[in-house]
């Protein structure tokens, strides 16, 4: 049941909806915002009775945003393709008047400018509504950390299950999108930040090829990994929220698709990895043709280059992104390790920072660590492991992930207890990768991934597209289900 049924015609709206409404003047940007934002504020913070904990702050301008949008509109048409469209943007992407923290106190109070992308959000017309929790530094810091708490925000319910995990790293934005409190979020993603996320949460994403998307005013992890991108509701609105952010015109191809199908390499949940197959029934009962192909399992040498990568890479980056971000507060990674040690009460309570410190110890990319990590594990990502699986096709379709599991902060852990192995070899290669809903499995939703080769993300649009049509279309709202034994 929705917990704030007076907006609830809002919080269905897409992309394209909204536009239309725009267009006829059913609707304008004003009353949109004012009603996301209401909408926020009775489910979101302390106190609402929910507190899905989802939003790290609301833009100060969100109406005055709006208002202005509407002027503009009137005097002079729309600006952009996105004209009066609010946005929430993950808490890890700077942008001017919100914390840009990360989750993580070290980086509340420090200034922000706008990132690159949210420039091009505001060229097309977007309203930033605010910025969304996530995974405390993105799930980078601890093996134990728990998907969607961080020291600023909190823990991310899933609107699903309160109870239940929201995903990680880019958590805040696929509960957004999921609450009704956007049509349209930003995540980033490493390896599975935004497919994960999206696959809880039953909307759609999409990590881009790395280098699609600018990454500069984001806080860091990994130059050859990290990759913002879209979420939204409906693949219909896929199309036009990556584009903007990539700053052209990328459409689904309209060719027909040569696909394939993971074999005996699914979740480890027997409802899910029935739901894929059903899926995969309907694709093929609807025309398409559909190869198997084994996925050759990750082994467990090239998780641990794959994390040395980011660890080194992490170093660098990230404490040269600390020295120049204005403000007082830690310069570099040695710092920020200091600064939690300090702060334990507040930044450590749950889980503590083996990664940053041994990242520390790494060297960055001239350790003698990285090169020989980095090349194995990209040989495997490559060669082993996306080369035959896409010979011949033009997308690989595998279920993401099993449904949300129960959020525990005394345990901890945010690896996904079913599923996840989709994502590795895409993240470790640059490579994109999609999750649109597959459907509920015990009234939790399950996300399909597919993977196409760098730079072919119009195949990518085309296959969610198709996917979203044969499976009958965008999920319903979702349960609100309160917390539960069992």
């Amino acid at each position: 049941m929705d917990p704030h049924p007076s907006t609830a015609g809002l919080a269905g709206l897409g992309i394209g909806e909204l536009s239309s409404r725009y267009q006829t003047g059913e609707l304008d940007a004003t009353t949109v915002v004012e009603g996301l934002l209401e909408r926020i504020a009775a489910v979101d913070a302390p106190g609402s009775g929910v507190e899905l904990r989802a939003i790290a702050a609301v833009s100060s301008d969100a109406l005055e945003q709006a208002r202005r949008l509407d002027a503009e509109r009137a005097a002079r048409g729309p600006r952009g393709p996105l004209h009066g469209v609010p946005v929430l943007v993950k808490d890890n992407i700077e942008v001017a008047g919100l914390p840009g923290a990360a989750g993580s106190s070290a980086l509340v109070g420090r200034p922000c400018g706008d990132a690159a992308l949210v420039t091009r959000l505001r060229e097309a017309g977007c309203v930033i509504l605010g910025s969304t929790n996530l995974s405390a530094w993105a799930n980078i810091r601890s093996s134990r950390s728990t998907s969607g708490w961080s020291a600023t925000g909190g823990l991310v319910g899933n609107p699903w299950a309160l109870d239940r995990s929201a995903g990680g790293s880019s958590s805040g934005a696929g509960a957004s999108l999921a609450a009704g409190f956007t049509p349209f979020a930003v995540g980033t993603e490493t390896d599975g930040s935004i497919v994960c996320p999206a696959s809880l949460n039953g909307v759609v994403g999409l990590k881009p090829t790395v280098g699609t998307v600018p990454t500069g005013g984001i806080v860091p992890i990994s130059s050859s990994q990290d990759s913002p991108g879209p979420m939204v509701r409906s693949a219909r609105d896929l199309s036009l929220a990556l584009s903007v952010l990539a700053g052209r015109t990328i459409q689904p191809t309209t060719e027909p698709l040569r696909w394939a199908a993971s074999q005996f390499a699914g979740t480890g949940h027997p409802g899910t990895d029935a739901a894929f197959e059903q899926a995969v029934s309907d694709l093929t009962s609807a025309g398409l043709v559909i190869e198997r192909r084994f996925l050759v399992p990750t082994p467990g040498s090239i998780l641990d280059d794959a994390l040395t990568v980011l660890l080194a890479e992490l170093s660098d980056d990230l404490s040269a992104y600390l020295a120049a971000r204005g403000g007082e507060g830690p310069r570099n990674l040695e710092e920020l390790v200091r600064f939690g040690e300090a702060h334990r009460e507040v930044e450590l309570p749950y889980f503590g920072q083996e990664f940053f410190e041994r990242a520390v110890t790494l060297g960055g990319r001239a350790g003698p660590a990285y090169e020989p990590a980095r090349s194995r594990s990209l040989e495997w990502a490559q060669t082993v492991f996306l080369g035959p699986a896409l010979d011949d096709v033009d997308v690989l379709v595998a279920p993401a992930y099993g449904p949300a599991w129960k959020s525990d902060l005394t345990l901890s852990g945010h690896w996904s207890p079913t599923g996840g192995q989709i994502t590795t070899a895409p993240a470790i290669a640059g490579w994109p990768i999609a999750s649109v809903p597959l459907g509920l499995v015990d009234g939790l939703p399950v996300g399909m991934a597919i993977v196409a080769r760098p730079g072919r993300e119009d195949l990518l649009l085309g296959a969610a597209l198709t996917v979203e049509q044969a499976l009958g279309g965008p999920l319903p709202p979702p349960a609100w289900r309160p917390p539960q034994r069992g």
